[in-house]
């Protein structure tokens, strides 16, 4: 695994889901089993509440991840609101959220307003979820489609208009593709899940995505949805659409893109998406507990799929509130956990963390101070 700052620092996960409720602890509680290096999420007594928002892209995982916490704490209450990962970003900043979600971490020159939800400057930012961004359509009788990186971003980018255009028929012998228009669909909202994507057309395809990298679309007059969901809706609802989005939430009559990476074609899954993130290094310049990648697309090979969301769960050193620490801290364990992990996979089919890395992700976790 290439990572280069601290020993290597991995993982996955972050937080979007609908409002729900979750668990966790607070100051007077003594400490839960979480603390003790329990973490399966059976921990009791937890009990307060937290304030969340952010990235739409987790809603599965996370509800039931939620709902798991929640279970085993029924006095301790947490309020995720899929906001989108920009908007979450802002709540942060403007102190509206105790933690958020977000598909991407704080970019350095963020830092130098502050944060208001944190008292001092320095926070928390963990990659608990990474999950392929699919390249999802909806072509009745058309189940998979070849595409490699210059025709996605063609696509995209309104150069290429019609199914049967020779660029993608050339690249699927035998498929029965119509006459039709073409109709890409991207967020509306300012969106982790779109920088990741907008990243891997401009790593892949520079000479035909030409656009600055960006959370927000960067074309007028395309077909928008709002949030993950939006694009979701849109797509298993509208014959000749083809959009990006987690994986997680692909609806289940879609047809599903295979990316074209040194000369293959590979379809996403956990595994393949995780190989993407093995691969890149973790960004210099930031604090011990700042867990940021910087992933390259372009560096793909041997059957990583080239298009990964990596979302982060992001929180506060120091809180006003010591109780409010304890409990992002609970929370935060629970995700990172092998039972947490487990339950996202499952949900969201996210790949779990490594018992090693975990011991990594735990000790950023641990800088959040409870006292």
């Amino acid at each position: 695994m290439k990572l280069t700052r601290l020993s290597g620092f991995a993982a996955i996960g972050a937080v979007a889901a609908l409002t729900l409720a979750g668990c966790a602890a607070n100051e007077t509680s003594g400490g839960t089993d979480m603390d003790n290096g329990s973490t399966d999420g059976t921990t009791s007594g937890a009990s307060g509440t937290l304030t969340a928002s952010g990235a739409s892209s987790q809603a599965s995982a996370q509800a039931a991840l939620v709902a798991t916490f929640q279970t085993a704490n029924p006095d301790a209450t947490i309020n995720y609101e899929s906001t989108g990962s920009g908007t979450g970003r802002d709540n942060f900043v403007a102190g509206a959220s105790n933690f958020i979600g977000s598909d991407r971490a704080f970019e350095l020159e963020e830092f130098e307003g502050g944060f208001a939800s944190c008292t001092s400057e320095s926070i928390v930012e963990i990659p608990t979820y990474i999950s392929p961004v699919a390249l999802a359509f909806n072509l009745p009788g058309v189940d998979t489609l070849n595409l490699d990186a210059e025709t996605i971003a063609g696509i995209f980018a309104g150069e290429i208009t019609e199914w049967s255009d020779d660029a993608i028929a050339s690249q699927n012998e035998g498929v029965d593709l119509p006459d039709s228009a073409i109709t890409p669909v991207n967020r509306s909202d300012d969106s982790g899940t779109t920088e990741t994507f907008v990243s891997y057309l401009a790593a892949t395809a520079p000479d035909v995505w030409t656009y600055e990298i960006s959370g927000e679309w960067p074309i007028d007059g395309t077909e928008r949805a709002q949030g993950t969901e939006g694009v979701s809706q849109v797509i298993g609802s509208s014959e000749g659409t083809i959009g990006y989005l987690d994986a997680s939430q692909v609806p289940g009559e879609a047809g599903q893109v295979a990316v074209g990476v040194d000369g293959e074609y590979v379809a996403y899954s956990a595994e393949a998406a995780s190989k993407l993130i093995e691969n890149s290094d973790l960004e210099d310049g930031r604090e011990a507990q700042d867990l940021v990648f910087a992933v390259d697309p372009a560096s793909a090979s041997d059957g990583a799929y080239p298009i990964a969301l990596v979302s982060y769960l992001i929180g506060c050193v120091d809180y006003e509130d010591p109780a409010v620490a304890q409990l992002v801290k609970d929370y935060f364990t629970f995700v990172a956990s092998a039972e947490g992990q487990q339950v996202s996979e499952e949900e969201a089919g996210s790949a779990p963390i490594s018992d090693s890395l975990r011991e990594q992700v735990q000790a950023a976790i641990d800088a959040i101070v409870t006292e």
